[in-house]
């Protein structure tokens, strides 16, 4: 794997596992409630979809596998969430792997959900599913204040 690509994808783990530390500190009944302003999602089912979002783009766009939905009401609690990243940390050693060397190389992906194939480079597709987890990220914290929490700092940069 690429030693920038590597680097990168801890700095995201970081940023993630303070996520993670602070989403702990939640009582286990408001890290699953539905927040009204979000669209009646909880803070766990961004965490999925932000998972279902890595499998989607580098598993079966990226790396052709099938895909396999992670369900909310299978990931119960901060635990589970933590496996389900175990799994995506593995998918993205696998996927930057496969792609090593070849980052800016333009590709045709296929994609179930686009009628004809993507023009993309992997980086294209990596970077997709990292902002998407930071846009994610940002929201869940925002739910969590809502519940009544103070938000911690879980950026890649934290003071």
């Amino acid at each position: 794997m690429d030693p920038a690509f590597s680097q990168q994808y801890d700095l995201i783990r970081g940023a993630r596992a303070a996520l993670l530390r602070y989403c702990a500190t939640l009582s286990p009944a408001h890290f699953v409630a539905p927040v009204a302003a979000f669209n009646h999602s909880s803070i766990r089912d961004l965490l999925v979809h932000v998972a279902d979002c890595y499998q989607g783009w580098l598993g079966e766009v990226g790396l052709g596998r099938p895909l396999v939905r992670p369900l909310p009401a299978q990931v119960p609690d901060v635990a589970a969430v933590r496996a389900l990243f175990a799994s995506v940390d593995a998918l993205v050693r696998e996927f930057g792997q496969h792609f090593a060397g070849q980052w800016l190389i333009t590709q045709h992906f296929v994609s179930a959900r686009h009628p004809a194939p993507l023009r993309l480079s992997p980086l294209h597709l990596f970077t997709h599913v990292i902002t998407h987890e930071f846009h994610h990220k940002g929201q869940a914290l925002s739910m969590s204040r809502q519940l009544g929490y103070v938000p911690v700092d879980t950026d890649v940069i934290r003071t």
